[in-house]
Order: C-alpha cells, then sequence, then structure tokens
C-alpha cells in the first residue's frame, strides 16, 4: 500500500506530466521564454482565449494555458508547490483562492487597479484580485416548464416540486468551483445553519440526474432537454441562451450567491514580472471593457466599466447577494467532504 508521502509524491508527478502534456499540446515550447507567462484557466477556452489574445496584442507577452475546473486547478497547484509550472491561476471563483491561500501557493501582489476596487473584490493583502462577478441562476428548459404546467422557478423549494425528480443537473463539488458556490448559497439563506442547509441539498438529491465535472457542464442538456433545469452560473446561461436554445433564466426569491471571479501569482513563480504584467491587464478595464464585445456575460470588476445594459436587465430585481469568500475558504474541505458523504454518496 502506497504511503501519504509517496502518494502525494504520486500525484505530483502526474499533475506534472499532464501539465508538461498539455503544454506541448499547445504547441507550448516558445522561442523565446521571455515573452511567455504560463497560467492555469479556470474559465472556458472559449472565453479564456480572446482575452489572452487581446492581452497579446496589446503587449507582445503570449499566454500559454491550460485549462481546468476550479478543483482540479487548485490540485494541481498544491501539487506542484515545490517546482511551480505555471505563474497564474485565471478566472474561477474566489472561493477557490481563498482555499489556496491556507496552502500557501500563492504570491501577495496588488496591481495598480487594487485601491480602485469595493472590499469584496480583492484580497486585504493581494493574494488574489478579482477579475469580474459571476452571480448564479436557475435555467430551466421551456418545454419541460409547459409540458408539467410548472412557471420558472422562483424559490430553492420549487426545485423540490415532483416533477423535477432526476430533472435537474448541476455541478459536481469535488471538481468545480461553480458547485462550491452553490452550496455556499445554500448555506447563506439557510443563516449558515449547516444540518437545515444538508436537509435540503438530501431532499434536493432525487431530483438530480447528474453532477457534472464543470460548472457548465450540465447547461447544453438543460437546452436540449435531456435535463429539465439546473443552477449555473449567469455566464454559463445565458450564453446557452444565446446559442438559440429555449431556456428561462430565474433567481430564487430567498437569494442567490455570486462569487467575484480571481487571479493570483502562483509562489514562486518562474516568470514573476510576466505574471504581474498579466494580473495588471485583466484587473484593469483594458480586459473588462472586452467581456461586451466577446459576448462574455460577466459583470465587471472594475468600477469603472458599464454592466452590459443586457446583462443588466436580466439581473434587474433579482437578490444575489456575496459569497463570504473568507469563510467559504476556510470551510470548503470541510464542507465539500461533507457533501460528498451525505449528498452524493450516502
Amino acid at each position: 500500500m502506497m504511503g501519504s508521502n509517496g502518494f502525494r509524491q504520486f500525484v505530483a508527478g502526474v499533475a506534472r506530466i499532464g501539465v508538461l502534456l498539455g503544454f506541448a499540446l499547445l504547441g507550448a515550447v516558445p522561442a523565446r521564454a521571455a515573452d511567455v507567462v504560463n497560467a492555469y484557466s479556470i474559465w472556458p477556452e472559449n472565453w479564456a482565449r480572446p482575452m489572452f489574445e487581446e492581452f497579446e496584442k496589446a503587449t507582445g507577452i503570449k499566454v500559454n494555458f491550460v485549462r481546468f475546473s476550479s478543483g482540479e486547478a487548485l490540485t494541481r497547484i498544491i501539487a506542484e508547490k515545490g517546482n511551480p509550472q505555471v505563474d497564474v491561476l485565471f478566472g474561477g471563483p474566489v472561493e477557490t483562492f481563498a482555499a489556496g491561500i491556507n496552502d500557501g501557493v500563492f504570491e501577495a501582489y496588488k496591481p495598480p487597479s487594487f485601491d480602485k476596487l469595493p472590499p469584496r473584490f480583492k484580497h486585504a493583502d493581494g493574494m488574489w484580485t478579482a477579475i469580474a462577478d459571476d452571480p448564479l441562476v436557475f435555467m430551466t428548459n421551456n418545454k419541460f416548464l409547459k409540458e408539467n404546467n410548472l412557471k420558472a422557478p422562483a424559490s430553492w423549494n420549487d426545485l423540490l416540486a415532483a416533477p423535477y425528480k432526476n430533472m435537474l443537473q448541476m455541478a459536481d463539488a469535488r471538481t468545480s468551483g461553480t458547485a462550491v458556490t452553490r452550496i455556499f448559497s445554500v448555506l447563506e439563506v439557510n443563516g449558515r445553519d449547516e444540518n437545515k442547509a444538508f436537509d435540503y441539498m438530501k431532499k434536493l438529491r432525487p431530483n438530480v440526474q447528474l453532477y457534472t465535472k464543470s460548472g457548465g457542464g450540465g447547461t447544453l442538456p438543460v437546452g436540449l432537454g435531456q435535463a429539465g433545469g439546473g443552477i449555473f452560473f449567469i455566464v454559463d446561461a445565458l450564453d446557452t441562451q444565446a446559442k438559440g436554445y429555449d431556456v428561462t433564466i430565474s433567481f430564487p426569491k430567498e437569494g442567490i450567491g455570486t462569487a467575484a471571479e480571481g487571479i493570483a501569482l502562483i509562489k514562486g513563480a518562474k516568470n514573476p514580472a510576466l505574471g504581474k504584467k498579466l494580473i495588471d491587464w485583466a484587473t484593469s478595464p483594458a480586459m473588462q471593457n472586452q467581456f461586451a464585445k466577446y459576448k462574455i456575460n460577466f459583470v465587471p470588476a472594475h468600477p469603472d466599466v458599464a454592466v452590459e445594459p443586457s446583462l443588466a436587465a436580466v439581473l434587474k430585481g433579482a437578490n444575489i447577494f456575496a459569497i463570504d469568500a473568507a469563510y467559504a475558504g476556510a470551510n470548503r474541505k470541510k464542507i465539500v467532504d461533507r457533501w460528498v458523504a451525505e449528498v452524493l454518496n450516502p
């Protein structure tokens, strides 16, 4: 049987091999390493790539990146702590970043935009800085609603209704930051009473046909009607709607969480100066003004960037609250472990 030290070495080795293969597949052997910054992106490629291409146009610095879900990215960064393979962690809910602080994988850095950002959009010591905000929503297939004589869900309890049995898809908290934000949303609407929150999630479990690896993994099945609905970040839900799928986006009256999306410098980064330039750009209007251009429905974190009007219209009147990053980061592992034990695999 492999001991704990052996297991850690095995995980680290697998992570390094996977990263090297990933970078090789992306053609990541640059002619001039000084002009390249390496990143793990939690944002899907179709959102991250145009941002990185705009950064290269603006600075001449190329971004080599590999995309992972939040949990996977954090696991890799921790496994590579002694020999970091990337310079920056880009995107993903700040609960992931808060958890990483506990493992000492980030380097404090305050970009020029730091002082302009509201407190919830930055770690006080600069361990991470927000680049966007991303509320959760309910997304439901309209044909499913009509066939079951239902209105779009307007309460967490609406998802417990009989027609939703085995008809919901949402993310798996072992791999997805979306799922962690969802679980902490349930905790907040239950006054952080863990037993009440877990009672609700246990009641919801028979209605979930699949917990997906990534946060947006259930959006296409809902769009196609293979699932009736689910809980997703608004950026994923509106992207589904924009592709022509007949879905409705709604919000629970009790409230639902929003997670700031972060960026951070990796401790021991091999290209720290270039990593800081990417952080400077991403936390500024230079990047966040690009969201509307590329029809990416993140809410800008920088106060000088206006919310795109159609996105603002969707959010109007919704009861949205910020997830407390420090609370979520400190309790993330305990809560996810309990979710696996009591909800996923009771």
